[in-house]
């Protein structure tokens, strides 16, 4: 097996504003936003991290199919739609954990068959989202005290 390479580095804040609502900041000027877990915990005033991550999968494989229909000389300004499934699931010990994920992805009318056929069997794996979830990432936690 080889070993990944390093290309490039992002950095996140998350601060809790109230239980188990967080306001994520980006290291780049974009809108922070706010996550949220749905009642009893929380007061759903934003998505969970479960759905973040449905729909950093389903937006990350979107792209990757446009990529690749634009590698085929095809571009897609819009119309692309993807739906992701998600289930949580409870495990044994009686954890919550993310279980099966099915992602549809809708091409619109004029897009030609040809050319999704060519994408067929190589977009999923340029999604680094996707990609990465299949095959495991190491998440490495320090937790630090005041």
């Amino acid at each position: 097996m080889t070993e990944d390479i390093k290309v490039s580095e992002l950095s996140l804040r998350i601060a809790q504003e109230e239980a188990y609502r967080f306001q994520i900041r980006f290291d780049k000027a974009y809108a922070p936003i706010v996550a949220d877990e749905p009642p009893p915990l929380g007061k759903d005033a934003g998505p969970n991290p479960a759905r973040l991550l449905a729909g950093a999968i389903g937006n990350c494989l979107a792209a990757s199919l446009v990529f690749c229909l634009g590698k085929k000389g095809v571009k897609v300004e819009h119309g692309i739609e993807a739906t992701v499934d998600m289930q949580i699931v409870r495990t044994p010990e009686r954890r919550l954990r993310i279980g099966p994920v099915k992602v549809t992805l809708h091409v619109p009318p004029g897009v030609p068959a040809e050319a999704v056929d060519g994408c067929r069997e190589v977009f999923e794996d340029f999604c680094t989202v996707t990609a990465s979830v299949r095959r495991g990432i190491d998440v490495d936690v320090a937790l630090v005290t005041a």
